[in-house]
């Protein structure tokens, strides 16, 4: 009797493990879908944020040469600041897993 009891909560804890080991899983796939529309959002920050800033200083006389090289040094800018933040991020997990 007692033996089959144990079994039971064993396959219970081990139903209960697969379930939590899916939805980490899940959790995983849309922490990643959210670091993905963050970049995306801030990508077409950065090119509204060279636009705007083209646009305000000159009414009909657009460089676009110019504009496209702003609008890529604002993306590299953004991308390192993202590295950054994601080393320290990165730092701060291994710190608190240790």
């Amino acid at each position: 009797q007692n033996e089959k009891e144990l079994q039971d909560v064993v396959k219970q804890q081990e139903e209960k493990l697969l379930q939590f080991i899916d939805k980490s899983g899940e959790v995983m796939r849309l922490k990643a879908e959210v670091s993905e529309l963050k970049r995306l959002l801030q990508r077409a920050e950065t090119e509204a944020k060279v636009l705007w800033e083209e646009m305000r200083g000159k009414e009909h006389q657009v460089d676009t040469a110019y504009v496209q090289e702003r609008v890529m040094l604002r993306r590299e800018v953004d991308k390192l600041r993202l590295l950054l933040v994601e080393k320290e991020d990165e730092n701060v997990r291994l710190t608190d897993k240790y």
